[in-house]
């Protein structure tokens, strides 16, 4: 829910909120009849709302691909997030799920709440999986196959110190390392399958796996690093994905981030992070401008430019070792509603890089190849020659909005909050 100061604060964002209030109420009441359908998508809103809001507007067969795709790995990545199974359990599962999927009979129950019931009810996603055209079906098999393995390779003792150094390595031109990648930089193999995905509906060219690769990557990286506190605090066991071979130069222990008397060199190893992950920008730039269905390009170009959003909130920001860090939603609401061209993607990416660069530190260790990369992103937006024709503006220069306009929003935003209000009490 949205404060009224929020939205006061950000006048220029609550059309884009109540167009995608109505957006999200709209997705919720088509979700199918059938029982096997209905659960995936109802699925889909409980473990990602976000994600099944952008889905919506895919075409219905691609639609339904991606939603069961989306479903598998997340029942895989259940597997292997469940830190109460014993690894001569999990390590099985894990490299055996892309045949579970075809198994009528296979039945296996783990994780908690929502992640829980998908994995006690994966019956219905297995059904729909089935139903899907073959050449879907071939896709989603190959990246869990793969998927599943790198996995399993991670959760072996013995690789891990091994895995963790190579996890930011930058993909340059194959995917030969990616099945010794930690499970969620494995986001890389979810690109390639999501470009299989658009190639089997007949929309777009099969793209180059190291693009499809780095579009992967440079989502997941995000997620990482964002979500820092959460892994590290999991219990029993906590996860750690940050890459030693960085990590290690500010602490002897990742988990020592996070204390206060470390602050100065959290941050520092944390822009460090996020300088890496900006090499991953190129390549996706070069993978949306090559993509021809608007509905498959806003599907990619949104989740890209919330991410370099994220990135932009979380440097500097020791904020990442304290709590949450994420895009205010009117900010997210304004994305998802004016992303619709290139022209957008690289004003987003232009805007959010500006304000990064501003919160760089040259005391900083990093600062030097943290700008570089920066005005490497700048140049690429400004030498497109598409930024004077985007509509998606993130840094406005002055509001749009009029003292009249303004009351006519404030009126607005009562009346609505007052039917809310209305609807509680009288259910």
């Amino acid at each position: 829910m949205v404060s009224l100061g929020a939205i006061m604060k950000h006048p220029d964002e609550f059309y884009p909120l109540l167009k995608l209030k109505m957006a999200v109420n709209k997705a919720e009441k088509q979700i199918p009849s059938e029982a096997h359908w209905g659960f995936c998508y109802s699925m889909l809103h409980k473990v990602s709302r976000s994600f099944a809001l952008v889905i919506q507007q895919l075409g219905t067969d691609l639609r339904n691909a991606v939603c069961v795709f989306y479903l598998v790995l997340r029942a895989l990545d259940t597997v292997e997030d469940d830190t109460s199974l014993a690894d001569d359990v999990k390590i099985p599962i894990l490299r055996a799920f892309h045949e579970h999927i075809y198994d009528r009979d296979w039945h296996f129950s783990c994780g908690t709440k929502h992640y829980k019931v998908l994995m006690d009810e994966f019956n219905y996603v297995r059904t729909a999986f089935l139903e899907l055209d073959r050449g879907y079906q071939v896709a989603i098999e190959d990246i869990t196959k793969r998927m599943g393995a790198g996995m399993a390779k991670f959760v072996c003792k013995e690789v891990r110190a091994n895995v963790l150094q190579k996890a930011f390595i930058y993909i340059k031109s194959t995917l030969r390392s990616i099945c010794l990648t930690p499970p969620k930089y494995l986001a890389g193999l979810v690109g390639l399958g999501l470009s299989k995905l658009f190639h089997n509906a007949g929309l777009e060219d099969l793209a180059p796996e190291y693009l499809s690769n780095n579009m992967g990557l440079f989502l997941q990286k995000v997620n990482v690093i964002r979500d820092y506190l959460e892994d590290i605090n999991e219990i029993p066991k906590r996860h750690m994905f940050w890459p030693r071979e960085i990590w290690s130069k500010y602490v002897n222990k990742l988990e020592d981030l996070k204390d206060e008397e470390n602050s100065e060199k959290a941050v520092q190893c944390l822009n460090e992070m996020l300088t890496n992950a900006l090499l991953h920008v190129e390549d996706c730039f070069k993978y949306m401008s090559a993509l021809q269905d608007h509905a498959i390009f806003r599907f990619c170009a949104i989740p890209q430019i919330m991410s370099i959003g994220t990135y932009a909130l979380c440097y500097n920001n020791v904020q990442v070792f304290r709590g949450v860090v994420k895009m205010r939603r009117g900010l997210t609401a304004v994305v998802i509603d004016q992303t619709n061209t290139m022209p957008d993607v690289y004003g987003a990416f232009y805007d959010f890089a500006c304000m990064m660069k501003l919160k760089v530190d040259k005391r900083d260790p990093n600062a030097t190849k943290t700008l570089s990369r920066i005005e490497a992103i700048q140049k690429i937006c400004r030498d497109s020659g598409t930024l004077n024709k985007r509509k998606l503006h993130i840094v406005h220069t002055k509001s749009a909005y009029t003292p009249i306009m303004m009351m006519v929003l404030l009126i607005i935003v009562a009346i609505i909050f007052a039917r809310l209000s209305a609807n509680r009490q009288n259910p």
